[in-house]
């Protein structure tokens, strides 16, 4: 239902690592996609709150396949390698009758979009990049103890995914009891800026959206992920991320720089890790040259209509 107020319907899309599941819709004449990659302990929806907003301000966001990543949300089975969850998305565009994309991911999205664009720079238009998880999150995974002491929050997550996972099947009534007593929104408050503004539904959502073995298979593949190859993107990269993201490295920006030749970055003064759900309008202002983006050609920047 929620996909459907927005224009959206899902599909059960066949790729070499199996069937995935996304929410496309709001098709126009154009060939370029707008692929919409959730990050770890999500799903399609977490966009929901941005394709709202931006129906609001008037941007248009069109094209849209919204997927859930093999192995989270709907689409079942073991996580992939890196490159072949890359060429999952990929396959799933094309499958649509997409020959071209701009892809915007939020956090280990961002990475799945980085890798898309490296794998796929012919057919990569433009890149999106929401609180990106960023060569910190990596040092954590590569070295626990060490990383972990620069970045406590992303460690405690990986403990807690650990401590999910050996419970099994006791994991899930687990968190839907921690939902209904509402403790499970005040353990995700570390995650906003302003946890109180954020509706329920939100933190809720990861109740039935946490996928332990998922999120921790993730963890060790970025152990040995291959940052360098993101210098084959040749799209324009554009990045929002909150001031409060506490999985946010001091240096993550400045190792994104070095690697990605046309990167630009914005920082919103009052978001956490869930930059578009607590400041919806102002990412889809950062990310506009995103949304636009054609084959070809720049997006001209233009005035927002503010929302009513």
């Amino acid at each position: 239902m929620r996909g459907m107020e927005r224009g959206l319907h899902r599909l059960v899309v066949p790729t070499a690592v199996g069937p995935v599941v996304v929410h496309a819709g709001r098709r126009t004449e154009g060939a370029v996609a707008t692929v919409l990659l959730h990050g770890a302990a999500g799903s399609w929806t977490t966009w929901t709150p941005l394709l709202t907003a931006a129906d609001r301000l008037g941007i248009p966001v069109d094209d849209v396949i919204a997927i859930d990543l093999p192995g989270w949300g709907e689409s079942r089975g073991a996580v992939p390698s890196p490159p072949d969850v890359a060429d999952a998305v990929a396959a799933a565009a094309r499958a649509l009758g997409y020959p071209r994309w701009r892809i915007v991911g939020h956090s280990l999205g961002a990475v799945v979009a980085l890798d898309v664009a490296a794998r796929f720079p012919a057919q990569t238009v433009a890149v999106g990049l929401v609180s990106p998880t960023g060569a910190a999150v990596r040092a954590v995974a590569r070295r626990p103890l060490a990383g972990g002491a620069r970045l406590p929050a992303f460690a405690g997550m990986v403990a807690a995914m650990a401590i999910l996972r050996g419970l099994g099947p006791l994991s899930r009534p687990l968190l839907r009891g921690l939902r209904r007593t509402g403790l499970l929104r005040v353990l995700s408050r570390p995650l906003f800026r302003h946890p109180d503004r954020v509706d329920r539904s939100v933190s809720d959502a990861l109740a039935d959206e946490i996928r332990p073995a998922a999120f921790l298979a993730a963890a060790r593949a970025a152990r040995t992920h291959d940052d360098d190859a993101w210098r084959r993107i040749t799209a324009p990269v554009r990045a929002v991320r909150g001031r409060h993201d506490v999985f946010a490295g001091r240096h993550d920006s400045r190792e994104a720089r070095r690697r990605i030749t046309d990167y630009r970055e914005r920082v919103l003064a009052d978001s956490g890790h869930f930059a578009h759900v607590e400041q919806a309008y102002e990412t889809l202002r950062a990310l506009r040259e995103v949304w636009a983006a054609q084959p070809g050609r720049r997006a001209a920047p233009e005035r927002d209509r503010q929302p009513t």
